[in-house]
């Protein structure tokens, strides 16, 4: 088995392709108007707007803009140097500048424009 993709429900599909190319430096497959994939060394970010939901059974499977308990982590080589290329883009939705927590990751929590969280992080002992 192989863990392929994650995939983010939302009503606006626009705002979130553009973000995370914007803090990624990747470029989104935009299959459909209402399905993109963002493919990376290790897993596939895929975005979906709710009508997608209707292909899985109906609308009331997933709520965009909702979540609150899992967090996107990125793999970062300096998450110092990512923390200062985005500080102005993030604005008031950081919710941690870079602090070395105590599993040994440098690591800086923000929200995406649907309030998802994201981490990027770097271990101390590269």
């Amino acid at each position: 088995m192989k863990f392929a993709s994650i995939r983010i429900i939302t009503a606006d599909i626009q705002p979130l392709i553009a973000f995370y190319e914007q803090i990624t430096g990747l470029s989104f497959i935009q299959h459909t108007a209402d399905f993109a994939e963002l493919h990376t060394s290790s897993i596939v970010l895929a975005i979906g707007s709710t009508r997608t939901l209707d292909l899985f059974g109906g609308s009331h499977l997933a709520v965009p803009a909702s979540n609150q308990s899992i967090i996107l982590e990125f793999l970062v080589d300096d998450v110092d140097a990512e923390y200062h290329r985005l500080a102005d883009l993030l604005g008031d939705d950081i919710v941690q500048t870079p602090t070395t927590m105590p599993w040994e990751n440098r690591s800086m929590l923000f929200r995406d424009p649907d309030g998802n969280l994201v981490n990027f992080f770097t271990p101390v002992n590269r």
